[in-house]
């Protein structure tokens, strides 16, 4: 059975919606910055509540190695692409939508992957798919890939938890 047991943000409670989701669930978002991160501070908070496993959902600065390494292979991410297209640096939300639509591709979707030092560039853990129509703009492909996001994420996560009795962050 696996425990929530620290939830944190880098943006503030004007722009995130996870304050008011945790809330209705007794828990805290607790907010942090760049520099929390990269000091190890929320490597540490991490550490000190025995967390298991990490799942990232929309956080775009890149984990510090010092996470990696304390939490190797124990750290998942969700990215709006067919990995390896459209990964990396600067490639987020939108913007890979409208890569998508800009190189004319018939088939977009989302990767859950294990993280790395890398942006976007650890082992592939689950893939899925979507066709994309000549019709359909950046939104439209936004709405196909969020609908597989919000599908299979939590189905892919639950499979890893089902291997041990963990927490979660």
């Amino acid at each position: 059975m696996a425990e929530v047991v620290w939830v944190g943000c880098n943006r503030s409670p004007k722009r995130a919606g996870i304050y008011e989701r945790t809330e209705k669930f007794g828990l805290q978002t607790i907010q942090f910055d760049r520099n929390a991160l990269e000091s190890g501070w929320v490597t540490e908070q991490l550490i000190a509540l025995q967390v298991d496993w990490i799942a990232l959902t929309g956080f775009l600065m890149k984990i510090p190695s010092d996470m990696v390494e304390a939490f190797h292979q124990r750290i998942i991410n969700i990215h709006p692409s067919l990995l390896p297209k459209y990964g990396g640096k600067g490639m987020y939300g939108h913007l890979v939508h409208e890569a998508v639509k800009a190189h004319g591709d018939v088939v977009s979707g989302m990767t859950v992957h294990w993280v790395n030092e890398a942006y976007d560039a650890g082992d592939i853990l689950f893939q899925a798919t979507c066709d994309v129509t000549p019709e359909d703009d950046a939104d439209a492909i936004a709405g196909k890939v969020l609908a597989l996001e919000h599908r299979y994420y939590a189905d892919v996560l639950e499979s890893l938890v089902r291997e041990n009795d963990i927490t979660l962050a």
